[in-house]
């Protein structure tokens, strides 16, 4: 699987811009599972911009 790093951006919704991985969702899920956690766009709106990634944060959003 190719990753399009260009498409990626265009519907990504993590509204972290800071981060080096955004756009490149194999690196970006790889990076949180080693962390035990979740990336942002698995989140709903409202719970992503929380920024805590937490799989605990994640389980009380879809409550």
């Amino acid at each position: 699987m190719e990753c399009t790093k260009e498409r990626n951006l265009k519907e990504c919704t993590c509204t972290y811009e800071g981060c080096a991985r955004k756009g490149m969702c194999c690196e970006c899920v790889r990076y949180h599972r080693a962390k035990g956690a979740i990336p942002g766009c698995f989140f709903p709106k409202d719970a992503e911009k929380s920024f805590d990634r937490s799989i605990k944060k994640f389980i009380e959003s879809f409550k």
